[in-house]
């Protein structure tokens, strides 16, 4: 059974390489070979959100936790990025505030800006932020055996009172958000080779995230998380404690989230209060359930995929984009649970046993037994 066991980790161990080389070559060469520059930043945002659709796998494929608020976390991300790129555009330009400031008449820099300017803080708080804020939340949530709708619909309140909140703050942008950053960490963005760089880190960065999850998903971390989302009793009553368990993937959730939102910035160029409310957040999740929310790589092609048909449709049927996102995540939830990870095994299920049932069935026919000769003297007998 240890051989089997070894032999199938060491199988499965070869296909992820495959499969991340293969991923690798269509990133980091073909992409750059056959888009132009504009189809290629935008792929690069699609990238930021499959980031974010990992971690939203992680806490409800495996989880069970409906994240309806990672518009939050990928909000903290983007802002203190955002803050970063305009104090460094406005040292470069000897101003003691950013642009949009002095239009709006403020004069001095406010003092949660400050710590920010420095490249090494705001890296820190990118990587740091998202998951305290996320650790506290989840500790006073999971802690109190809060779960199902009840956590959605706190998760989403939270992203619409964030949202709700950076609006009414001219001090960070109010509606329109912070805009027209002119360099990322020194190197000029109006560059077309930077922008490709750019392409390079959101790719380079979600193979690193995926590779993350896949090892989660093996350790024994990953199945202690698929026991508490089918059986929390009965994890508690072995010994564990599932608010733990929970704890710790909604932090890295909100990890991945933090991380994207500081790709995103430079990348789109803008960060508003409209990009991480509550139908950013919801989007994320759409994208996760279509493609598959209990799979490895389900939620990427998901969030990549509504992504672009966002883009692609929304141009053309700029009213009727938003029923058929709709309807697409009703068709998904109600007939495929699955996602679009789980349609070919579906397929391959019923063909087999159309197959099975169609395949005509053999039948042995058996001889007769001999009969048995009749001695002279028992006739003689009778």
């Amino acid at each position: 059974m240890t051989t089997l066991t070894r032999r199938w980790r060491e199988h499965s161990t070869l296909t992820a390489l495959g499969g991340f080389a293969v991923a690798a070559v269509l990133l980091f060469a073909v992409a750059p070979a056959v888009l132009s520059d504009f189809r290629l930043n935008l792929l690069a945002k699609f990238l930021c959100f499959a980031i974010v659709a990992v971690g939203i796998g992680l806490a409800w494929g495996r989880g069970g936790m409906l994240t309806l608020g990672q518009g939050v976390f990928f909000g903290i991300g983007a802002y203190i990025m955002a803050m970063h790129l305009q104090m460094a555009d406005a040292a470069r330009l000897g101003n003691d505030v950013p642009e949009f400031m002095e239009i709006s008449g403020i004069s001095e820099l406010p003092s949660f800006w400050q710590p920010f300017a420095s490249a090494p803080v705001a890296l820190i708080g990118i990587l740091v932020l998202p998951a305290l804020v996320a650790a506290v939340l989840g500790f006073g949530v999971f802690k109190r055996r809060v779960k199902g709708a009840y956590f959605a619909i706190l998760s989403q309140a939270l992203a619409a009172a964030l949202a709700i909140l950076l609006t009414g703050q001219q001090a960070i942008g109010g509606f329109t958000g912070l805009s027209d950053f002119r360099a990322f960490f020194g190197f000029k963005l109006s560059d077309p080779a930077n922008r490709k760089m750019l392409f390079f880190l959101a790719a380079g960065t979600l193979l690193v995230v995926v590779a993350l999850v896949r090892q989660l998903m093996r350790s024994r971390y990953g199945e202690l998380l698929v026991a508490v989302r089918d059986q929390e009793e009965r994890v508690r009553f072995l010994g564990y404690d599932p608010a733990n368990v929970k704890i710790v993937a909604y932090v890295v959730a909100a990890f991945f989230a933090g991380i994207a939102g500081a790709l995103f910035t430079p990348i789109v160029g803008i960060i508003s209060p409209a990009d991480i409310g509550v139908v950013p957040s919801i989007a994320f999740l759409i994208g996760v359930a279509i493609g598959g929310r209990t799979t490895l790589l389900g939620p990427v092609l998901g969030a990549i995929g509504v992504a672009w048909a966002q883009t692609a449709f929304s141009e053309e049927f700029p009213s009727g984009w938003t029923y058929l996102q709709g309807v697409l995540f009703i068709v998904v939830i109600g007939f495929i649970p699955a996602g679009l990870a789980g349609v070919w095994p579906l397929l391959k299920g019923l063909l087999d046993s159309r197959f099975r049932r169609q395949r005509p069935v053999t039948q042995t026919v058996l001889a007769p037994p001999p009969a048995r000769a009749t001695t002279p003297e028992k006739v003689e007998s009778r």
